[in-house]
């Protein structure tokens, strides 16, 4: 029987098995850590809130504006996800005034920009493209070419996660 790979079940059976060949050789920390060496230094609110509105400004310049982008340490464990973008509506006067904001789980403060960057992207284009469809991932793509791959890595790293209860990465002293 073969083990379940809970964050690739999308992905083609034959790379389910090279992955499943990893983790035999107890290889894939050390295939990830060799591919990603070292974190990103974006470890606060305020650093977070400046990546995403840099990233925002490349790629998404007429998009809708950004109120708060923070990191969450209950995402990934409430809501089974590792990034939300949500409209928050307020009521000022006789108007209703929308407010979008971004969380990002507390995971990505220690792992490899590029994860960070991947799951800001996907958060971003949410600003465009409420579902995943097809125009979702083709603006992903757009704001960032190697999207697939980082994203697939990080499913990875999440495996990883999963199987070693230990990150790969330690966290850089403020």
């Amino acid at each position: 029987m073969k083990a379940a790979l809970t964050y690739l079940t999308a992905y083609p059976e034959s790379l389910q098995d090279q992955v499943r060949q990893l983790i035999a050789a107890n290889r894939l920390g050390s295939h990830l850590q060799k591919k990603y060496p070292s974190t990103h230094d974006i470890r606060n609110d305020k650093a977070l809130y400046q990546y995403v509105q840099d990233l925002k400004s490349l790629g998404l310049r007429n998009g809708d504006q950004i109120s708060k982008v923070i990191y969450d340490n209950k995402l990934h464990v409430i809501k089974n996800a590792l990034g939300t973008h949500s409209y928050v509506s307020r009521v000022q006067g006789s108007k209703l005034k929308t407010k979008n904001e971004i969380r990002i789980a507390s995971l990505f403060k220690n792992t490899p920009e590029e994860f960070l960057r991947m799951i800001v992207v996907h958060e971003l284009a949410h600003l465009k493209e409420k579902e995943h469809n097809k125009a979702f991932y083709q603006l992903c793509g757009h704001l960032e070419p190697q999207y697939h791959q980082y994203e697939l890595d990080c499913r990875l790293y999440l495996t990883y996660l999963d199987l070693s209860k230990e990150p790969l990465w330690t966290p850089v002293a403020s």
